[in-house]
């Protein structure tokens, strides 16, 4: 066998492989290595951004890192001649089958996908979905679920697919709140002085807004009671601890002026017949 014949047969190809194969691997780890800064890069955007949800930065960054990574890999395909039309085609057959096979949880990721990106709800908000009355504070927005933690301290997970088709009530995307609180005062009592009272009791009360002024009046004439409301504005992020300040004051004070608190009364008849 002659070796000089056999090396320059055979000699073009190998070479021809060795660049091949060394250009693939060059535009492999190269495009890894892209990957890799891109994915760190939309981390740091994304935290010194208030206008993305941080429990979606995770989610974003997979999907951009392993689109590039596929890219990578098809391209280091070619360079070895393989033809990835047909590739292509079979990962798509491949994909529609598991799609429909999956359709349930396809339907979970595009929920997901569609409330990272219109973000009706975030992370660390005070929420409650219709589908099944949950309400409490958003934990994640995962890919296929969103976790929420009520409050009494239970976690609740519920899938994307659900969340997307409710009713979504959020109660911290405004800054602010109105408050109504109903004060029931016994028919004889002096209106005007409890609202005096009342009037005093708010404007002690710490975390109101000025604006809109808040307004106390009569609105209700129930059974037993009279009703007045108290109207006022105040942060989201204190609205509950408002509300119980003033629900106990508002008592203290009223019972202060000799304002018991209204039993509901009922007055009956008996009728009595004489028999002869």
């Amino acid at each position: 066998m002659n070796w000089q014949v056999l090396w320059e047969k055979y000699y073009p190809l190998i070479g021809d492989f060795v660049i091949n194969f060394l250009s693939a691997l060059a535009v492999f780890i190269v495009g890894w290595l892209i990957s890799k800064f891109i994915g760190k890069s939309i981390r740091k955007i994304a935290h010194r951004s208030n206008a993305l949800d941080y429990t979606a930065v995770p989610m974003i960054e997979g999907i951009v890192v392993w689109a590039i990574r596929i890219l990578v890999i098809l391209v280091v395909l070619t360079q070895f001649g393989i033809k990835t039309t047909s590739l292509i085609a079979a990962l798509g057959a491949a994909g529609l089958a598991i799609g429909l096979a999956l359709q349930g949880t396809l339907q979970n990721i595009a929920a997901g996908i569609m409330l990272i990106a219109l973000r009706p709800i975030r992370a660390g908000e005070s929420v409650t979905i219709s589908s099944g009355g949950i309400s409490g504070t958003v934990s994640e927005i995962g890919l296929f679920l969103t976790r929420i933690i009520q409050n009494d301290g239970i976690q609740v997970t519920v899938p994307n697919s659900s969340v997307w088709s409710s009713t979504i009530i959020n109660f911290s995307r405004n800054k602010t709140r109105r408050m109504d609180i109903l004060v029931p005062v016994s028919y004889g009592d002096d209106l005007d002085k409890a609202i005096e009272i009342l009037e005093e009791v708010v404007a002690q009360q710490e975390n109101i807004d000025l604006e809109p002024k808040a307004s106390i009046y009569v609105s209700e004439y129930r059974e037993s009671v009279v009703v007045i409301t108290i109207r006022l504005w105040t942060a989201s992020n204190v609205y509950w601890n408002v509300h119980a300040a003033l629900m106990k004051r508002i008592r203290q004070r009223l019972e202060e002026h000799a304002f018991q608190l209204p039993v509901p009364a009922r007055i009956s008849k008996v009728v009595t017949e004489d028999h002869e």
